[in-house]
């Protein structure tokens, strides 16, 4: 797969996983990017060699809702 379907299937989890914490948690979109572009689940959905951007963006979430609850994130 080349780098910029890599990078059209990230920007699309990312949409969502925005979309999915401004629902449940009720936060601005703004404060939504900054969780998700911060958080260790980011990082490893930028990075192509872990696979994560063949996932669903609902499984990237709830490896997202892990970290919040148990890692070092945390949503003020």
């Amino acid at each position: 797969m080349n780098d910029k379907r890599i990078k059209y299937l990230i920007e699309g989890i990312s949409k969502d996983i925005t979309a999915y914490l401004m629902e449940d948690k009720g936060i601005k979109m703004t404060d939504a990017i900054s969780v998700f572009h911060n958080s260790e689940t980011f990082a490893k959905l930028s990075d192509p060699n872990t696979g994560l951007y063949i996932v669903s963006s609902a499984y990237v979430y709830e490896i997202l809702k892990a970290e919040l609850r148990f890692g070092k994130i945390t949503l003020e």
